[in-house]
C-alpha cells in the first residue's frame, strides 16, 4: 500500500547506495526496513534488500527505489527517514526516527 510521504522517507543518497547495491545482485532496488526486538536498547533495525512487496506493506519511492516497511514496524517508524552516511566511522544507513526515546551509540538499536 502507498503511503503519505510523511508516514516513512527514503534520502536520495540512501536511493542511490540501495539502487547501486541493488544492481550489483542483480535484485530490484528495493529496501526493506523491519524493526525487531533487542539490540542494546530494545529495538535494532534491521535492512536487506527486498524481493517483493508483501500485501500490509507501506512502500515509499524516492528516485525509482523503494522502501518498504512492514505493517508491525511501521508503527515504530513512522514519520522516519533512511539515510546513508559515510563518515571515518565507516558507510551505513542510518534511520532518523522521531518516535525513538532514546538510541545508543552504534546508531542501530533505540527505544520508545
Amino acid at each position: 500500500m502507498a503511503v503519505p510521504a510523511s508516514d516513512i522517507a527514503l534520502t536520495p543518497a540512501a536511493a542511490a547506495r540501495v539502487s547501486a547495491i541493488a544492481e550489483r545482485q542483480g535484485k530490484p532496488p528495493m529496501l526493506r526496513l523491519a524493526v525487531e526486538g533487542g539490540g542494546c536498547s530494545g529495538f535494532q533495525y534491521r535492512f536487506g534488500l527486498a524481493e517483493n512487496i508483501d500485501a500490509d506493506d507501506a512502500v515509499a519511492e524516492t528516485d525509482g527505489v523503494k522502501l518498504v516497511v512492514d505493517s508491525m514496524s511501521l508503527d515504530l517508524v513512522r514519520g522516519a527517514q533512511v539515510d546513508f552516511v559515510e563518515s571515518l566511522g565507516g558507510a551505513a544507513f542510518r534511520v532518523e526516527n522521531p518516535n525513538a526515546a532514546s538510541g545508543c551509540g552504534c546508531g542501530s538499536s533505540f527505544s520508545v
